[in-house]
């Protein structure tokens, strides 16, 4: 009855169900791979930021980036910020509006600075208007605050001046006449308090992503196709064509 299944025209439809069945099946495992990534990052949130803040030169060096340990490790800076060089990051979004993360280098006593994102400001009235950007201490600060990792520049042309669009530490070194601490930091508390700062950046929240739902819906798109080709093979044989009975042969009577 299923003899069929070996002419070429079926052979070829298995034979797509299987290399459409593996495809799915990789893909379903990578998604798995990334729900493990990603459960790999919650913890090390969950453990980073219950930590007891430590001085930014014990944990940054200036010769290499950021080990991935150490994203979101809270950590204490004092010095003074440098306004000359202020920059502003472009296209940063928050609460459902887009505009500029404040990047201010903090001078601490030992002559090295560390990048401070002090949060998030509007953008102005126009494009090239210049927004509306919280007064810089004029003295001392101890800033608290979670060390993040440098960004990758995107290759994309210049910003206008004083802006950024990535957070390349060692681009942004090139423009200061100091050192800088690998990494940079996202001010969580400045102390002296000032009277008015930037919206802070939020925390990272723990989440599992859409992972495990887009590796289910492969695991299924693969049983589909082979489950497919299994119903379209049962209604082949069950055709008319194929169940018919072939006439039995009948010998002359010879006399």
């Amino acid at each position: 009855m299923y003899r069929f299944l070996l002419s070429a025209r079926w052979l070829r439809l298995i034979a797509g169900a299987l290399a459409a069945a593996a495809v799915c099946v990789a893909l379903g495992l990578w998604q798995l791979d990334r729900l493990a990534q990603r459960h790999a990052r919650n913890d090390i949130i969950r453990t980073t930021l219950r930590t007891s803040p430590q001085p930014v030169g014990r944990l940054l060096g200036q010769s290499r980036d950021v080990p991935a340990g150490l994203q979101w490790r809270r950590v204490r800076a004092t010095g003074r910020y440098d306004a000359a060089h202020l920059v502003l990051v472009r296209n940063r979004p928050f609460q459902g509006s887009v505009g500029f993360h404040v990047l201010v280098p903090l001078v601490t006593r030992g002559g090295t600075a560390v990048l401070v994102d002090r949060g998030w400001v509007p953008r102005g009235a126009t494009t090239a208007a210049r927004p509306d950007l919280p007064a810089l201490p004029d003295r001392d600060v101890t800033v608290l605050g979670r060390v993040r990792r440098s960004e990758k520049s995107d290759g994309g042309p210049p910003a206008p001046t004083g802006q950024v669009r990535r957070i390349d530490v060692r681009a942004i070194e090139r423009t200061v006449p100091y050192p800088v601490y690998a990494g940079y930091v996202e001010a969580v508390r400045e102390t002296p308090a000032p009277r008015r700062t930037p919206a802070r950046v939020p925390p990272p929240e723990p989440s599992e992503g859409p992972h495990l739902a887009y590796a289910v819906q492969w695991f299924l798109f693969a049983g589909g196709a082979l489950v497919g080709v299994g119903v379209l093979a049962q209604r082949e044989a069950q055709s008319p064509e194929q169940s018919a009975t072939p006439p039995a042969r009948t010998t002359a009577a010879r006399y």
